[in-house]
């Protein structure tokens, strides 16, 4: 397919056009673009030059006035652009605010990693986060608070714990943990890794098959911002406890990577009643002491209370 300035050379070279060719010139040559252009550049810019460039020039032109009229142009999400390329001049097109505010959430999207996550943590957002007087309780207004300093001081020189979110089901912790995911990657750049820690079990011991276990449990330890949401919500076998939980939250408390958590369970409801007991009967509470131990390194603990928000419609 030929290129518009190809298709204007085209006609350009027929004898029956010539006037108006030279008449459309003289508009190109009067938009106030192109002449601040050829202005800029006019100890560069010849006649002969304007001359074998008339292309270019309407090329810039015609875009231009299409994307004034909002109609389609032969780059969508591209504005022209006139430069000097090898003593001539040129259109090269460069991305309008609307795309590059486009690929900017695109990549805000990608830093945010999510396994097995709801599909609302996407949008969800510490601005829009339960505070109105419906539902605002004196917890939720402190986890608020935790976020946004946290938010707020991240990245730091030193290890900054994450926050251990518990309370009922539905009281708005999941959503709290997406939205400080979303602020740090909009704001800060920060890649985070957001997983259903009870579906993450499931798919470790599914991995074991397919050989890729220490190939998941490494991406999953090293992640810059690690939240596991639901911990506790099923029980565990002892190697989910201690080979994939433990061997995360070792590593992470080694090397100093926050980490998050959400929980229905206080953390001292987690360990004795949760980590404590295995899901065969078993009881190990020096096991779930050590697994506990590394949980509250890496985070600190708030309760969140309030009515369900799931049941509202």
């Amino acid at each position: 397919m030929k290129s518009l300035s190809e298709s204007l050379q085209g006609v350009m070279r027929g004898k029956n056009v010539a006037a108006s060719v030279e008449l459309l010139m003289k508009r190109v040559l009067a938009d106030p673009d192109v002449k601040a252009f050829l202005l800029q550049n006019r100890d560069q810019i010849t006649k002969e030059m304007v001359r074998s460039s008339q292309s270019k020039l309407y090329e810039f032109y015609h875009e231009k006035q299409l994307r004034e009229k909002g109609e389609a142009t032969v780059a969508p999400g591209y504005s022209p652009q006139l430069v000097l390329n090898s003593g001539q001049i040129d259109v090269t097109y460069v991305p309008n605010q609307k795309l590059i505010e486009q690929e900017r959430q695109r990549h805000i999207q990608r830093l945010v990693h999510s396994i097995n996550m709801p599909k609302f943590i996407q949008q969800a957002s510490l601005d829009n986060f339960y505070i109105d007087e419906q539902h605002q309780t004196a917890t939720r207004l402190a986890a608020l608070k935790a976020a946004i300093d946290f938010t707020d001081h991240y990245p730091a020189d030193h290890f900054i714990p994450g926050l251990y979110l518990y309370g009922n089901f539905g009281v708005g912790k999941t959503y709290l943990l997406g939205a400080i995911a979303n602020e740090l990657a909009k704001k800060k750049g920060i890649a985070t890794t957001m997983l259903h820690f009870p579906s993450f079990a499931v798919e470790m011991r599914n991995s074991i098959r397919s050989n890729s276990t220490s190939e998941k449990l490494d991406a999953v330890k090293r992640a810059p911002v690690l939240m596991l949401d639901d911990i506790g919500a099923d029980a565990m076998s002892k190697w989910v406890r201690d080979d994939v939980l433990g061997i995360i939250l070792e590593y992470r408390m080694q090397e100093e990577l926050t980490t998050f958590f959400s929980s229905n369970f206080s953390m001292d409801e987690l360990e004795k009643n949760h980590l404590a007991v295995d899901n065969q009967g078993d009881h190990e509470p020096l096991k779930a002491q050590r697994i506990m131990e590394r949980v509250k390194f890496l985070s600190r603990e708030l309760e969140m209370s309030g009515e369900n928000l799931r049941s509202k419609g």
